[in-house]
């Protein structure tokens, strides 16, 4: 792709409380006949359908990052699916993580809200423990939360940006698995630990050295990670979505600007020619948090319209 300064992220930035990515240019999602879950024939299931009785839970999912997004949208998704959920965001999203929480308060799961900044090694063990102490032990955890910036250029990027980048998205994830697998190993009952790549995780782009690096990163951790807790009935795996049509996205845009060219190629470069949505990536996730995912491990699973290809 030319022209590829920026970055499509569903997390706010949280390096010097700075504002969310600006996004210099509009996409548009393709028509609602193109994608099959937009179609009039297409009904899902909402989670917070009031004629779904509460059920024994399967266990307690944990998932950073929760309050928009593709977070928000796996979160609903695992409660859904009957796990209780622990959401975790920064106190920024206090109102937003508090909303996801009465949805699924509604379909009869528990919950528990946590603020924790994913960079800080202490804040991340309480976060855990704070998890265990409420929902009684911890079964999956989503590594979710990220960062990205808008130019990651290699001529320009400073070593501060990096290190901003890799602390979120590299070192957040990294304490997310470790203090999560040391949870899992203890109860010796298995578990799922599943992290946030990006489809620019598996090949790169231009103008985009930190976030792409940072990502390549999480899938040779969640390789590594997947060897090692093998043995303890634990799997590693990492999710990898291309273009997502996500509330942040949505906000950068101006109605009165019209679709640029970058965008129409962001859109075009899929086999699909539309926009995810955050639902999406959601369903890979439920797949790799269920039991019948047990013999998948170590792999990153791309959900970007054939973005890549493998």
């Amino acid at each position: 792709m030319a022209q590829s300064s920026m970055l499509i992220s569903a997390y706010p930035s949280t390096v010097k409380n700075g504002p969310e990515v600006e996004l210099p240019y509009q996409i548009k999602a393709r028509p609602a006949q193109e994608d099959p879950t937009r179609s009039p024939s297409y009904r899902k299931v909402s989670p917070m359908m009031p004629s779904q009785s509460p059920s024994t839970p399967k266990g307690v999912a944990l998932v950073t990052g929760a309050a928009q997004g593709i977070g928000r949208a796996i979160a609903l998704k695992l409660g859904e699916d009957g796990f209780d959920i622990a959401l975790v965001d920064i106190p920024a999203k206090k109102v937003q993580l508090e909303e996801v929480a009465q949805m699924l308060k509604l379909v009869g799961r528990r919950t528990v809200t946590t603020y924790a900044d994913v960079r800080v090694e202490t804040q991340v063990k309480d976060m855990i423990a704070d998890v265990v102490a409420n929902l009684g032990g911890l079964d999956v955890m989503v590594a979710n939360a990220g960062i990205a910036h808008p130019n990651g250029s290699i001529l320009s990027t400073s070593v501060e940006q990096w290190d901003a980048t890799f602390a979120v998205n590299g070192r957040g994830v990294f304490l997310c698995y470790k203090y999560a697998a040391l949870q899992m190993v203890a109860q010796g009952r298995g578990g799922r630990i599943i992290g946030a790549s990006s489809a620019w995780g598996k090949r790169a782009i231009a103008h985009a050295a930190d976030y792409c690096a940072s990502k390549f990163a999480v899938r040779g951790l969640t390789q590594s990670a997947a060897l090692e807790l093998g043995p303890h009935k634990i799997t590693v795996n990492a999710y990898a979505p291309g273009p997502t049509d996500t509330p942040m996205l949505r906000a950068q845009q101006s109605p009165d600007i019209k679709e640029t060219e970058y965008a129409k190629e962001v859109v075009d470069a899929t086999a699909l020619k539309y926009l995810a949505q955050p639902e999406n990536v959601a369903a890979v996730v439920s797949f790799l948090a269920s039991k019948e995912s047990h013999f998948v491990t170590g792999q990153c699973i791309a959900v970007d319209g054939g973005t890549t290809l493998s």
